[in-house]
Order: structure tokens, then sequence, then C-alpha cells
């Protein structure tokens, strides 16, 4: 956990930090990836696993395949950041770069190779591995009243709500997500998982084009509101955050800070923003 009075002053709240940046290959995600891996059978192994991802779900598996002598394939675009790219390959998995549809190509990959799929969100192994999320928010700070959480296809969201619903049931869950990559949003909105023709922004980490049944269910359960956020509110916290703390996260967690700058949410008692990962392209950076 961070404090920054800095960001504190600048929205007028008490306000701390959960820093998944720092977690091993940089994300939340090697919570839930990790989780599964450590579930598969004998024979699921011995095939080898299979995801499909933006890059940190990639990572996260490749990690953990790799610990526990597992083959791995990861299904990337070719537009990914390269960093994302190459660190999964540097964790020994097999990248498979696309263009098109992603899922349609990790399915078919995953059929002919007869390997074991693992949804990079919709899986309640991996739902319930984010779930230690928020196990260590509530150890660490049970006074919280709400969580901020990024949001792409629901995987995150759902593993903190469900957990910290339970523990502490008047908490406030509260997802962001790019308006360019609104899949929860539109969802809900129509009473059951959608999947948007396309999904892009920089918040790269966020734009999943499709919501998962697991998550759906969970999310209209338990969290309290989902809200959108602009792109240029997404850079402006980008730098923001990075100049008042320090910390070199990427944009996908600095969603739930564009939505403070633009007023959709406001700081009420004590607020954890989940700082989801902090696997930048470096390259864009201007110094």
């Amino acid at each position: 956990m961070v404090e920054s009075s800095a960001l504190e002053g600048i929205f007028g709240g008490r306000l701390t930090l959960k820093a998944e940046l720092f977690q091993k290959t940089g994300s939340f995600k090697v919570r839930g990836l990790l989780n599964k891996t450590l579930k598969l059978t004998p024979e699921e192994c011995e095939r080898g696993v299979i995801t499909v991802s933006a890059g940190n779900a990639a990572g996260a598996l490749a990690w953990a395949a790799r610990d526990a002598g597992v083959p791995a394939t990861v299904v990337m675009a070719k537009t990914a950041v390269p960093a994302k790219i190459e660190a999964a390959r540097a964790y020994g998995a097999q990248v498979e770069l696309v263009e098109g549809d992603l899922m349609g190509a990790y399915e078919s990959i995953r059929d002919e190779r007869k390997l074991t799929g693992v949804h990079p969100f919709d899986d309640l192994d991996v739902i319930t591995g984010h779930g230690s999320l928020g196990l260590e928010l509530l150890e660490d700070r049970p006074e919280i009243d709400t969580v901020l959480v990024p949001v792409g296809g629901g995987g995150l969201i759902s593993g903190v709500a469900l957990t910290v619903k339970l523990l502490k049931p008047a908490i406030r869950v509260i997802g962001i997500e790019p308006e360019t990559a609104d899949v929860v949003s539109r969802s809900l909105e129509a009473g059951g998982p959608q999947k948007l023709p396309t999904a892009r922004s920089v918040a790269d980490g966020l734009a999943a084009p499709i919501c998962g049944t697991h998550n759906y269910a969970v999310i209209t359960q338990y969290v309290d509101e989902v809200v959108r956020v602009s792109e240029d509110a997404i850079i402006e916290a980008t730098r923001l955050v990075m100049s008042r703390t320090k910390l070199a996260l990427e944009p996908a967690a600095a969603a739930p800070f564009a939505a403070l700058l633009e007023g959709k949410i406001q700081l009420q008692g004590l607020t954890a923003s989940i700082i989801s990962g902090g696997n930048l392209d470096v390259s864009k950076l201007v110094l």
C-alpha cells in the first residue's frame, strides 16, 4: 500500500494505493493465472496451456507455467506493446502474433494443437485468484470504504468485489473503463454479456472486446457502479500519478484517477485505488 498526500490534496479526500505494479510480471494478473495453473490436472499440464492477451495475462501465464514446468502458448495482437511481447517470450512462452480476431485465433490454435485453454478473465479459478488482492486490501486497511478498480473484461473487479463484499458488505466497489472499450458498461445496459466489434484504448490492458459470463454474474451482484472515462483523461491521469507518486504505472492503472479528474466519482471515506500494473510502453515516453 502506498500513500500520497499530494493526490489526496488534489482530489479532496483520503486515498491509498494498492501497488500491483510491483507484482511478479508487473501486474495483478499473476494472481489469477498462477491460481489457475496450480489447479490444472496432470493431463492438462502435459498438453500445455494457451491464453489470449493484450500482454499482462500473457506474461503472467508464461511465468506461472514456466514455474510449474508446463509448456505455454500465448496469442497476442501484432500491435501489442513490444515490451509485453518480449516479456512473454522471456518467460518461456511461444508467442503467436495475429491480426484481426484474437479470440478466434486463440480458439483455433487451442483446438488444432489440443492445448489446455486458460481464459484470461472468464474463469472461476482466475477470478478467485484475483480475489487474493481483496483479501490483502482488507487485511492491510480494514477501514477502507471504497475500492476503485480498472475494468477490462472483468476479471480483476470480479475477484476483488466478490471478496471484499463478502467480508465487508458496506464497502463500495466502483469499476472504471475506457469510453472506447466499454464492454462491461454495455453489457450491464443490455442485461447480458456483450461483444464489441473493436476495442482499442491507450489503456491497452483494458481493451477487452468481451465481458465474461462469470464476470458479468459477479459484477451485477457485487459491483456498485461502473463508469466510463475518456482517452484524454487517462493520459492526463497517467502523467499526474506518475509525477506525484513516482510510480511508473501503465495507463490502465490510471483509469480510476481519470474518473476522479472528470468528476465521474468522488472520494468518500477512505478510498483504495488499485494500481493494476506497470508494464507501460517506455518507447512512447517523452522526456
